[in-house]
């Protein structure tokens, strides 16, 4: 992926800053197929495609030379209640197509982590992983919305912000390069343990074991002020105890 930026960025400065390309102002049209745009996927493709370039190109008459991201949002709708979808299969496609549309013209492309679940739940977790993967694999160099999205993006969640976080470090890890060496394949290891053996006491496994023990052992929690931490507390229990709107169906 960090190849892959350096080569749409205009300002190889910004590698080495994230928030710099973050910060950058990110035209993104919401184009729901069947709804504000064609049903097919390549019609709301087209049209989201010509929008984002009418935006960037406003952008230019008003200040030439301003950086830019080309935002993609383009997802399907429920067809019995006409409220957006995501994590879908259509929405995931929509990121395969963006992506490439992005780097085409040659600027970073933002995408998000969306969900149209109202709760932390079994839906919510499995319409983030599959935006997560349409992202990813799609080839973003810019998520937003990247933790703790509900309901469409109405409200958020600091449980599922926690999912979510975890899921982006998995994410980190999935897209670390495989390093393959003769210590890393360990054919001396693999010949030490006989047959109907195991390899939890041999030398590479314990180091592995060591490595999850000093991470614990080592962390610091950020400083937090106690008086916005009962705040925060008093309000998420206050919220929870005056519950909210049935969902209608």
């Amino acid at each position: 992926m960090g190849k892959s930026l350096k080569r749409l960025s205009t300002r190889p400065h910004e590698l080495r800053h994230p928030k710099r390309l973050a910060a950058r102002p990110h035209n993104t049209p919401f184009t729901l197929a069947g709804a504000m745009a064609p049903i097919t996927l390549p019609g709301a493709l087209t049209l989201a495609h010509a929008e984002a370039l009418a935006g960037i190109t406003l952008a230019q008459i008003v200040r030439p030379g301003a950086p830019v991201a080309y935002g993609g949002f383009t997802s399907n709708v429920d067809m019995k209640s006409g409220s957006p979808a995501f994590g879908t299969p259509e929405y995931v496609k929509a990121c395969f197509g963006t992506g490439p549309l992005a780097r085409y013209v040659g600027l970073p492309w933002r995408s998000s982590n969306a969900t149209g679940s109202d709760v932390a739940d079994e839906q919510a977790t499995y319409e983030s992983l599959m935006s997560l993967w349409g992202a990813f694999l799609g080839g973003c160099n810019i998520l937003i919305h990247g933790a703790g999205w509900l309901e469409s993006g109405l409200t958020a969640s600091f449980e599922k912000f926690i999912l979510n976080v975890e899921m982006l470090q998995m994410f980190a890890e999935i897209f670390q390069p495989l390093i393959v060496s003769d210590a890393e394949i360990g054919v001396e290891t693999i010949a030490e343990v006989p047959p109907g053996g195991h390899f939890f006491s041999t030398q590479y496994t314990i180091r592995a074991s060591e490595i999850w023990q000093r991470t614990l052992r080592d962390f610091t929690a950020p400083p937090r002020a106690p008086a916005i931490i009962a705040a925060l507390d008093d309000f998420v229990t206050r919220r929870r105890l005056e519950g909210a709107a049935q969902p209608a169906s």
